[in-house]
């Protein structure tokens, strides 16, 4: 197979497991207003296969005079919503990030951030998870697939 063909492939198969996070999302914000039933252990990062660590800016929003508010990807923010903004990934889509030694996987949940130099905004609840405070740089890796049972990754 070429090099092509299998990138295609590859690209193809994270859309398809993209989608199917999102419809599971979807059903599950749904009965908790928006809250994620992400936490903030390692626990949930081995049910997938993730992109190569990068490091980007970040910084987080919310605060009383936010919640309530819905986020551009249909949640209710809440003080315990576990989630992220993204310019442009597609909203379900699953990020493990790592802080100072803590390890958070969440969702993007929202549009944003629009400030020069950062590319993600995590809500007040992942960024108490991370122990992330104001604006710094974090590490990030994209779910690009669902694990393989006992498989390398």
């Amino acid at each position: 197979m070429s090099k092509r063909k299998q990138t295609r492939l590859r690209w193809a198969v994270a859309l398809v497991a993209i989608a199917v996070l999102a419809f599971g999302a979807a059903s599950s914000h749904a009965s908790t207003g928006g809250a994620s039933s992400y936490s903030a252990s390692t626990s949930a990062s081995s049910e997938f296969a993730f992109s190569p660590w990068r490091v980007a800016g970040a910084s987080w929003y919310g605060g009383p005079s936010l919640w309530g508010a819905h986020t551009a990807c249909g949640q209710t923010l809440r003080p315990n919503t576990l989630g992220v903004a993204h310019k442009t990934l597609p909203c379900g889509t699953t990020v493990k990030f790592r802080y100072h030694g803590h390890v958070l996987v969440t969702r993007v949940i929202d549009r944003g951030p629009y400030v020069q130099g950062r590319a993600w905004d995590f809500t007040a609840a992942a960024s108490e998870a991370l122990g992330f405070e104001g604006v710094g740089q974090v590490r990030y890796a994209i779910a690009t697939s669902l694990a393989r049972p006992g498989g390398a990754r």
